[in-house]
């Protein structure tokens, strides 16, 4: 895995230069490069989300959306609301708002141990994160956008490992917050996981991941994944509180705001 520190957004969402400063006819040229990239996406977007792999549409966006790291504002990627129509217990909306995101990066200390050992075979090329609050203010979550070096068949091979094996679910295998200072995050540690989430995407080079705990920075005993902190019955605090679904339907939306910076989606957004 690559963990350089390359530059990219700060903390406070700003974008950082990445290498020489752009004089502002190429600057110019590079955003119509970036407008570009999303036409084309937008022309073979059906091939991504549907498409054989062998497709040389498939291909070519598959490229493009691991590119999206250094060509598409932050805003979009992470949105400072994100609204989750029926993502919540019982089929209720959330509400997310952001309050901060972390500086792009490698992956040094993102993941605990075995979970970065796992994520090895693919590489980390930058690794992207935002932290949010619900409306409530009562929880906190991370969010995360793991780029990787991979081609498609790696990528399907790992998440077939992810499946198999069940890596997804085990306790010993977690992502970490983001803990920005002066926010309500500023607490949230590794003690305070709850509920967790991990998503590997075949049809692009990156992994998707979530990590809620509560906004008042408690320590929790038994985190537990989010598909079994959602099932029907669960009884667990962490089920009950609904931070499965914290979790999970954060993942979800920036998976979908991933996807629309590459090309239209054939899904509904919520």
């Amino acid at each position: 895995m690559s963990f350089g520190e390359p530059e990219g957004y700060d903390e406070q969402a700003r974008p950082r230069p990445l290498g020489m400063r752009l004089r502002p006819r190429i600057a110019v040229a590079a955003a119509c490069v970036v407008l570009g990239v999303g036409l084309i996406g937008g022309a073979v977007t059906g091939s991504w989300l549907v498409g054989e792999p062998g497709d040389g549409g498939a291909r070519g966006t598959f490229a493009a959306a691991g590119s999206l790291w250094h060509g598409v504002p932050v805003d979009q990627l992470f949105p400072r609301t994100v609204i989750g129509k029926g993502a919540g217990p019982g089929g209720a909306d959330r509400i997310w708002t952001r309050i901060a995101v972390a500086p792009d990066s490698g992956c040094t200390g993102a993941f605990d141990p075995l979970l970065r050992k796992a994520l090895a075979p693919v590489g980390c090329q930058r690794l992207l994160r935002a932290t949010y609050t619900d409306a409530t203010q009562s929880y906190v979550t991370t969010v995360g956008l793991l780029f990787t070096d991979a081609d498609a068949t790696a990528m399907r091979s790992l998440d077939g490992r992810f499946s198999k094996e069940g890596l997804d679910r085990r306790t010993d295998l977690m992502p970490r917050p983001y803990a920005a200072k002066g926010t309500k995050a500023a607490g949230f540690g590794n003690d305070q996981r709850a509920s967790w989430t991990v998503s590997v995407l075949t049809d692009a080079p990156v992994v998707v991941y979530a990590v809620s705990g509560w906004a008042d920075h408690r320590t929790v005993d038994e985190p537990q994944p989010a598909d079994e902190a959602m099932e029907s019955g669960a009884t667990t605090a962490v089920a009950q509180a609904g931070l499965g679904h914290e979790v999970k339907g954060l993942a979800d939306r920036i998976e979908r705001a991933l996807r629309k910076n590459v090309g239209p989606s054939t899904e509904q957004s919520s």
